[in-house]
């Protein structure tokens, strides 16, 4: 009987295994899903950069009204994907905003380095303060909107202190000075919020198209950045190092 039972389980065929499918049929099947879905395909980490670049481009064309499902489609994304990586709106304007500061610090850096004096260098960043809110006009009205922004998300907060230390520093230059990170004089602070709102003013006037009636009445050619000059000279200031 033994024998027996060992012929009969020898005779048995074994089973045949379960294959899994290969890697490359899984991959395929999965673009074919995410094709049929509308989403494009990214590789570990790119997401997060192409959302960015997504919500900039938003930001840029429809203004600061801004939502997680115009970034979504935008970069041609699930809807889920921006709250996925960023939490919700706010995390992701605050996250814009971060860009735009160190964009708008290097620019001033620049144009700071680009001149000689001290009268030139807090003219040449002026006029970079003014051509970087020019050029991305939605990107510079989100980092001024504070209600919109989580400023304990160190991203932001680390950009902003940056960029404000370039403004401090450059005011010091412009009173031949060290101005430090830790407390100000009465004289320095002053100094500080009067270069930033004179230069900040006039950047919102000519955002908002209020500078166009006085340029259109100004001599023929006359430009924002000399009628910017003009003013500080009638004025008597200093030209502001933002």
């Amino acid at each position: 009987m033994a024998r027996l039972f060992r012929e009969n389980k020898a005779s048995r065929a074994p089973a045949p295994k379960l294959r899994k499918p290969a890697k490359a049929a899984v991959e395929r099947s999965a673009v074919r899903r995410r094709k049929s879905s509308g989403e494009t395909p990214y590789h570990h980490g790119d997401l997060h950069e192409a959302l960015l670049k997504a919500a900039v481009q938003v930001l840029e064309r429809d203004g600061p009204g801004l939502t997680l499902r115009a970034v979504a489609r935008e970069a041609n994304v699930s809807h889920a994907a921006p709250t996925h990586h960023f939490g919700d709106l706010t995390g992701l304007l605050s996250e814009l905003a971060a860009i735009g500061f160190r964009q708008f610090g290097a620019a001033m850096d620049a144009a700071r380095a680009s001149a000689a004096t001290p009268a030139e260098r807090g003219m040449a960043s002026a006029k970079a303060y003014i051509a970087y809110a020019q050029a991305h006009p939605g990107m510079y009205g989100l980092m001024f909107r504070s209600e919109r922004l989580d400023y304990s998300r160190p991203s932001l907060r680390e950009a902003s202190e940056a960029s404000f230390a370039g403004l401090a520093r450059g005011v010091g230059a412009s009173r031949q000075e060290q101005i430090s990170e830790e407390s100000l004089s009465l004289g320095q602070a002053a100094a500080i919020a009067g270069a930033w709102s004179l230069v900040h003013g006039f950047t919102m006037l000519l955002l908002d198209g209020r500078l166009a009636k006085i340029l259109k009445l100004s001599p023929d050619g006359t430009t924002p950045e000399m009628l910017l000059a003009a003013m500080l000279r009638s004025t008597g200031g200093r030209p502001p190092g933002p």
